[in-house]
């Protein structure tokens, strides 16, 4: 199967993971960061393709993606979508 995603993906993964951020660096670039049992306690996870995991938020179930970085592990930058 091909994916027309791969290659961005990757490239990003790399880009994230280069140079991990720390959580303050993470927050103050792009807001509001989650650890695992943060990301586990607001959002439910619908799907995975390293560096993004596609959700639906608890609180109001918007959907929309979150990017992670491996280590130390943090979910950030989310973008929700309206139906």
């Amino acid at each position: 199967m091909n994916d027309p995603t791969e290659s961005i993906r990757r490239e990003r993964l790399v880009e994230i993971n280069a140079e991990p951020g720390s959580r303050e660096a993470l927050e103050s670039q792009h807001g509001q960061v989650w650890d695992t049992k943060e990301l586990s306690r607001d959002f439910d996870v619908t799907g995975f393709a390293a560096p993004l995991v596609v959700v639906n938020r608890k609180s109001d179930s918007m959907s929309g993606s979150l990017e992670f970085q491996h280590r130390p592990r943090f979910y950030f930058n989310f973008q929700g979508v309206r139906d």
